[in-house]
């Protein structure tokens, strides 16, 4: 069979066929029944139809374009090897059916290669930046044209430049290079992903002859990048995402004309048993805060996700990140079973190959500094680089020694002879490969296969395929494989289940609108018809439009941006359906939570119980919920980033809580801000619900009869009038609907009108969703830049050089060829590294025995450590290795007695129990490298120096070994970088090489653990690693290490091996030996397979016990290894360890004394903490700026919305809700706190307080005292942008007060109100919630909402215990206290006195005992009557008065000391004691003594 036959064949298995064509089967070949096996099959292949599949991807995995073509008789025959004869099935036969039965139908298929001629591509140079500071906003200004002369001067830099490549159908590339080196960048033009690379794309790229341009026109569906990085809906599980990838790919023209659901049935099995995923179907897929599958699981996902897209180019981008070497291994054999069946080409970036992944490409090529120095056949790229002069050393995997050559401090074995010959730079490296033959070579095969193309015979079966998968009713010029509305509805269906996936979110948003309905219902209980009750109703109202709006507000998330564009990028919807898919799929659970809201919140308040009333207030609020939310998720669409939607939409927010004309009406608005209202929905859905609540209603006066009391009795209607706006003369009552025209200019007339406006708002917010989603990226792309610290001179310096670099990565690229073309070499020149160490030498033995570690699970218990032994001793390195899940982290946070849970067994050193001192006299390096982004390398070393060595050492030794540290781990060149964050800061590796050396600053003198330090590096920064520790052990050093993917060389540099497998049971525990002889032997004398000299022992060892998500061995390697010989010796050596160890217990001089927590004193700690956390606000600038633009542009906006509040008594309303707006401004201020605060809690809480680096308080006070100033700067600008436009009382008495009481007392106030609800929640989201709910209960029990006279009696000693209260009666007295009184027209009340009486005269009795005044006294008819004569008297509706301002001062004081100590104790509760809220155990001990005792209590009564 020809290449090009079997390729057809194996692209109409998975393109169009899939497993649908299969076919029922006997074990002779026959297919008696003739029935597609997707009619057959509902849940799964059977069990020999799996083990065929599982048989035949073994044998296609091994097979290489390098075999020729693929036979498929030979892979379906019985004598492969496989059995598969004897399973019965003949593949042949099924194969052949596939292709036939296609081909009869008419199926078409496609399938191309990849040419790239000379491409280079540009991007921003912003591989070194100055970082910024607090400073910057002092000088604005200057910060503004700095930064417009640095975007007019930036330069461009080259990411890659002059590469070619050639792939044929079917054939796998592997793109290697170091990190920074161009690899992804490479990828990405190929993909067409071309959108960030500012500078362009140069160079012809083209799809067997079609142009890249046209590709991604008309065919983009066929090109697939596949990101490093799993990203999937974590809720949904396995089989929801495989099937919805599956159904977005489903052809209209599918073989025998299954079904849809048989097709997806089928395909989904079909590769789900490949993968070894069918066992994790209902599971969700989960991420690193979702519980789901495993890392390795979650990879095969997504590479499963990827191939389901029907690709005939795939470029895959370091996909084996975090995989352990056998799943790595195995996720290689995977695509080259793809590409073997499909004939798909493959390009793929791999940072730590073994020699058997590597053994799996066709071809290669090699990348330094973005440019190319190699394309060609993986098995001649060593011989061309022999032949320029670099040997590969024994035992090196290739992908290691080619990786090597391009990092000028690797290890370079140079042929003799050519030790001035060979090429050290890349631009040498390039010019070599440029002017070898084998470059000659390749470009005349590029040529011959271009002209051999034929594009216009490509297009014609690229047309008629894609024209034959299309549905139907999907448009002519569209690449989507389905319809829109289908694309609509699968995204819709996944909506809902992503919803039900995460029930508990709906579940808590439902409670909570429960429980603020209740609040607020219970506040306005029944609320009096009468006038009385008018404003009480209108609140409830506005209320229940504010909280929809703030829920619409929480739930703008980003979370979903990486997923919407990788399925962008494999064409499977439209990314507007997918923004309408959300929209139609969440509107029925937040309808839920709405109508119970409502009905609780209606009929509690006691609002108008008329059907009609209720179902326009139910319709006008779902509207306006709706709109608003569309509204907030339009500006997220819109936006880059979360806190770029956050700032638009607090505007928005303030916009919402001002403009809905319940704070301030339509007739109040200033003019430049009044158009406000008219663009937001709120005012129009407000607008109907009190028209639907007020029409018509006659609302009593209420007692506000004036005049009225002793003495006015018996009058005539026209001499009483109701104190009311809208009352009429003779009137006892007020009509609602003139209530609503003089207070509000609403009329009932506009209800219907505000309906289709309301539809205007919410169509035009959702379409304008869809349109921007449609076509703005979902991800904003960029590569990495290192930021240095503000003035650092290194960054002076590298700011005038300009390297054609990818990354920051290879920054000391210049001093590193100065070195080179020296003839000096960077590993002689480390020869006195020793002497650096020599202060690292270990003063113990550490040794475990029959350690076990047990865990709560599902209602029992679950062991993850099995009676697992061992030691370390001073001088050597261990090796700690393992399958995913086979618990190497878990033993080793067991060791560093860092896990919560049932431990046994005995940890010792030196023979004695470990000692408080342990965790600081050891060190930690943690698979994550987590760091404050804020601080430079040098100042993170030193801080940790100073904390974790003793007192009594000076400061100036801690910093001059701080600094022999960064000489020695070659961290120099970014020692004044700041740590940043991935992408704006330290790439991977200068990130690990600072964990470890926060951990040597330290000077450790027992041990050295670390866990995954070469996880995500590649090859030659993994060595870099190993060499480090392997020189920290020569030093005297005992380390204790978990690795991941070593290479042979990698792996023989430990002296000794832990091996467990699945269960936490030990399998090897001992010596590696020489070339792992010592190791090897232990195996195969045990019955594994002898290990093959070229062969990998790390991988050997993982193939011999079975480890791999697919792979299984018959033997018990557990129990092979406790009735070993070695076994026994190992139990022995422990056991005579610990008793020699123990008789002679001779203690160093550190452990005569009383073994101490901390290394250094209280005070001591403080100082350098508080110095450090004041450091990391000074530099965190977008934090700064959030306050400083929450704080200016709130109060501009709150200051000039009710500028020059006047003298009217709309005037006192307006500086009432102006001081109340000025108090809820703490909320989003309080939300800022707590997402810094959160950042600095979880790295103590992770790596510092294992450590014992300093005392929890100071976390907890530093964090406070550093917020202080920033509040005192920021509430100074908010004070002065808001109180001065007030036009109210500037003499000092008063507006110096206000600022004591705003910018000063109430700063301190909410810092720690925030700060301590922060650390009773476990996390952000929660304490959000917490937050919520208790500013909910404070600001709605302050006087403001609902008037304390009015409060239901049970609520009365909320308004006396909300600090709130005190802050709006001070505030608000210092702006009314002695302010007189003017009414306006509108405002004033007119009556008639009887006949012979002046007004003054008629009004004077009821004056005396009430509020108010009479505008004309000495008139005779139309008494002109106003409420209030004194801003006092309204005061007193709050039940306020100026006379408390003192007495609140001091209540101020009472409330900020009790936040500061319930803050320390609430922190020492949760989170030092780890008490839990939920803590079922608690709860069940205290009923069962309640139960006991009560039982008792009623057995002595009957007694």
């Amino acid at each position: 069979m020809t290449e090009s036959s079997s390729a057809t064949e194996s692209r109409s298995q998975s393109k169009t066929v899939g497993a649908s064509s299969l076919k029922d089967y006997d074990p002779n070949g026959g297919l008696p029944n003739g029935r597609p096996i997707s009619r057959r099959l509902s849940s799964g292949f059977d069990e020999q139809t799996a083990s065929y599949i599982e048989n035949l991807s073994r044998t296609l995995s091994k097979m290489t374009t390098r075999d020729g073509p693929i036979d498929i008789k030979s892979l379906g025959d019985g004598n492969n090897g496989s059995g598969d004869a004897g399973q019965g099935f003949n593949a042949n036969r099924i194969l052949q059916e596939f292709v036939s039965d296609a081909n009869e139908q008419g199926v078409k298929f496609r399938k191309t290669g990849v040419m790239l001629e000379n491409v280079g591509a540009e991007g921003d140079d912003e591989s070194a930046l100055e970082g910024a500071t607090f400073g910057n906003i002092l000088l604005l200004p200057y910060t503004i044209f700095k930064a417009v002369v640095n975007k007019r001067r930036q330069k461009k830099r080259k990411i890659l430049q002059n590469v070619n490549l050639l792939a044929n159908p079917g054939e796998m590339v592997l793109v290697l290079g170091r990190p920074g080196a161009g690899c992804s960048s490479l990828l990405k033009v190929t993909a067409g992903v071309i959108d960030q690379f500012s500078g362009g794309v140069q160079g012809d790229i083209s799809y067997d002859g079609i142009p890249q341009k046209e590709m991604m026109k008309k065919f983009k569906a066929d090109v697939i990048y596949n990101g490093e990085l799993d990203v999937h809906f974590p809720y949904l599980t396995v089989k929801q995402t495989l099937d919805f990838a599956i159904a977005c790919k489903t052809p209209s023209v599918r073989v025998h004309n299954v079904s849809r659901q048989e097709y997806i049935d089928q395909t989904r099995d079909l590769f789900a048993t490949i993968f070894g995923l069918t066992h994790t179907y209902d599971t969700k897929v989960g991420n690193d805060f979702v519980r789901g599958v495993s890392g390795g699981e979650r990879k095969r996902v997504s590479i499963a996700e990827a191939l389901v897209a029907r690709g005939s180019i795939y470029c895959w981008d370091n996909a084996t990140r975090g995989l352990d070497s056998s799943t790595a291994l195995e996720y290689a054999h995977a695509i080259r079973i793809m590409t073997n069946l499909m004939g798909s080409t493959a390009l793929v970036t791999i940072y730590q190959a073994s020699q058997n992944i590597y053994d799996t490409f066709d071809k290669v090529t090699l990348l330094y500094s973005g440019r190319q120095i190699y394309y060609g056949n993986i098995m001649d790229a060593k011989d061309f680089f022999y032949n320029m002069g670099y040997e590969c050393p024994s035992r090196q995997d290739t992908a290691e020694f080619l990786t090597a050559l391009t990092d000028p401090n690797g290890y370079h074995q140079i042929r003799k002879g050519y030790e001035n010959k060979v090429p050290r730079t890349a631009e040498e490296f390039e010019s070599h490969w440029r002017n070898s033959e084998e470059f000659s070579q390749f470009i005349t095969e590029l040529k011959d296969y271009k002209e051999k193309v034929n594009p216009d015979k490509t297009r014609n079966i690229y047309h008629e395929s894609m024209n034959q998968e299309k549905s139907k009713h999907a448009r002519t010029k569209s690449f989507y494989t389905v319809s829109y509305w289908e694309q609509l509805r699968l995204c819709s269906v996944r909506g809902l289940q992503r919803i039900y996936g995460n029930k508990s979110y709906t579940v808590i948003n439902i409670a909570a609108a429960v429980t603020q309905a209740f609040i607020i219902g219970s506040l306005a209980y029944n609320s009096p018809s009468s006038t009385n009750g008018a404003f009480t109703r209108g609140g409830a109202l506005y209320f229940a439009l504010l909280y929809y709006s703030l829920m619409a507000l929480a739930n703008i998330s980003f979370d979903h941006r990486p997923i919407l564009l990788k399925h962008k990028n494999y064409s499977f919807y439209h990314p507007s359906t997918e923004a309408l898919g959300s929209v139609i799929a969440s509107f029925p659970f937040r309808m839920i939570g709405l109508t119970l809201f409502l009905i609780i919140l209606y009929f509690l308040a006691g609002l108008h119980r008329n059907a009609g009333s209720f179902f326009i207030v139910y319709l006008f609020l779902t509207m306006c919920s709706e709109a608003i939310n569309g509204l907030f998720e339009m500006i997220a669409a819109a936006c880059d980033d979360i806190s770029q939607a956050n700032a638009i939409a607090g505007i928005l927010m303030m916009s919402i809580s001002l403009y809905s004309t319940y704070m301030i009406q339509l007739p109040s608005m200033h003019p430049w801000f009044k158009w406000i209202a008219y663009v937001l929905p709120i005012r129009y859905a407000f607008e109907s619900m009190l028209n639907a609540e007020f029409h018509g209603r006659h609302m009593d006066c209420g007692g506000g009869l004036v005049p009225s009391g002793p003495g006015y009795t018996n009058l005539e209607p026209d001499q009483q009038v109701c104190a009311f706006v809208g009352s009429r003369p003779g009137q006892s009552w007020v009509l609602g609907d003139d209530y609503l025209r003089e207070q509000f200019d609403y009329q009932y007339k506009d209800t219907w009108r505000n309906f289709g406006i309301m539809w205007c708002f919410l169509i035009g917010y959702i379409a304008l969703k869809a349109i921007i989603t449609e076509y703005k990226r979902p991800v904003k792309g960029g590569g990495d830049a290192l930021i240095f610290r503000k003035g650092a001179k290194r960054f002076l310096k590298k700011n005038h050089d300009v390297n054609d670099l990818e990354s920051a990565d290879n920054m000391n690229i210049a001093d590193v060829k100065e070195d080179l073309v020296n003839g000096s070499n960077s590993v002689s020149s480390k020869e006195n590294e020793l002497n650096g160490f020599g202060d690292l030498k270990s003063t113990g033995v550490f040794l475990w025995k029959d350690v076990c570690f047990t865990i709560p699970y599902n209602g029992g218990e679950r062991q993850l450590l099995d009676h697992i032994s061992g030691y370390c001793v001073p001088g050597t390195m261990t090796a700690l290795m393992g399958e995913s899940g086979a618990g190497k982290t878990t033993l080793l946070n067991t060791l560093a007695q860092r896990n919560v849970g049932i431990i046994t067994g005995d940890m010792l050193v030196n023979g004695c129990s470990i000692d408080a001192s342990f965790e600081r006299r050891t060190g930690y390096v943690q698979q994550q490298d987590l760091h404050i982004a804020e601080m430079t390398v040098r100042e993170s070393l030193i801080f940790s120096a100073r904390m974790r060595r003793s007192q009594a050492v000076s400061d100036a030794e801690k910093i001059d070994f701080a600094e022999k540290v960064i000489e020695v781990l070659d961290m120099q060149e970014y020692a004044e970088a700041l740590v940043g964050v991935p992408g704006a800061g330290l790439n991977v590796e200068q990130r690990k090489k600072l964990s470890i050396g926060v951990e040597l600053v330290a000077k450790p003198d027992l041990l050295l653990f670390l866990d995954e330090p070469t996880s995500g590096l590649d090859s030659q920064s993994a060595w870099a690693i190993v060499q480090l520790l392997r020189r920290l052990s020569h030093a005297g050093q005992s380390i204790l290490c978990t690795i991941h993917q070593p290479s042979a060389t990698l792996f023989e540099q430990f002296d000794r091996l832990l091996l467990l497998k699945k269960g936490g049971q030990t399998v090897y525990f001992g010596d590696v030996g020489e070339n792992s002889s010592t190791l090897l032997s232990y195996f195969e004398r045990n019955g594994a397979r002898k290990c093959d000299s070229k062969e990998n022992p790390a991988e050997y060892i993982l193939e011999a016990i079975g480890a791999g998500a697919t792979a299984s061995v018959n033997e018990d390697w557990h129990e092979i290894w406790r009735v070993s010989p070695e076994y026994k010796v190992n139990e022995e050596k422990v056991q005579q360890m610990i008793i020699e160890l123990s008789e002679k217990n001779a203690p160093s001089s550190d452990t005569d004394k009383k073994p101490t927590k901390y290394a250094t004193g209280y005070f001591y700690q403080m100082k350098y903490v508080y110095l450090r956390t004041f450091t990391t606000f000074w530099r965190d600038l977008p934090y700064l700026m959030s306050k400083f633009m929450l704080m200016t542009v709130g109060g501009v906006y709150v200051g000039f919305t009710f500028f020059n509040v006047g003298d009217s008594y709309t005037g006192l309303q307006n500086a009432l809700f102006a001081t109340f707006i000025s108090i809820v401004i703490s909320a989003p201020a309080m939300n800022q706190i707590q997402a810094r605060a959160l950042a600095a809690r979880e790295l103590f809480e992770v790596r510092e307080s294992k450590s014992n680096m300093f005392h929890w308080s100071l976390l907890l006070i530093t964090q406070y005292l550093c917020e202080i100033p920033y509040h005192f700067v920021f509430s100074t600008i908010y004070f002065v942008s808001f109180y001065f436009p007030l036009r109210i009382f500037f003499e000092a008495s008063r507006s110096a007060v206000f600022f004591l009481n705003y910018s000063i007392l109430f700063q301190l106030f909410y810092i720690s109100l925030g700060l301590m609800i922060l650390y009773m929640a476990p996390n952000l989201p929660s304490a959000n919630v917490i937050m919520g709910l208790v500013l909910s209960f404070l600001l709605s029990f302050c006087g403001v909402v609902q008037p304390p006279s009015l409060m239901p009696g049970f609520w009365t000693f909320m308004w006396k215990a909300s600090p709130y209260t005190y802050f709006v009666q001070n505030l608000l007295s210092l702006v009314l206290h002695g302010k007189e009184v003017v009414c306006r027209g509108k405002e004033l009340s007119y009556l008639n006195p009887p006949a012979g009486q002046t007004c003054g005269s008629y009004m004077e009795s009821f004056l005396s005992t009430n509020t108010g005044y009479v505008n004309n006294p000495d008139a005779t008819q139309d008494c002109a009557y106003c409420l209030y004569s004194v801003g006092d008297e309204y005061l007193r509706r709050i039940g306020g008065s100026y006379s408390y301002l003192w007495r609140n001062f001091g209540l101020y004081w009472a409330y900020i000391i009790f936040n500061f100590f319930a803050m320390v104790a609430i922190y020492y509760l949760f989170h030092v004691r780890q008490v839990s809220l939920l803590d079922t155990t608690a709860l069940q001990d205290f009923s069962q003594r309640l139960i006991s005792r009560l039982s008792l209590r009623g057995s002595k009564e009957k007694k």
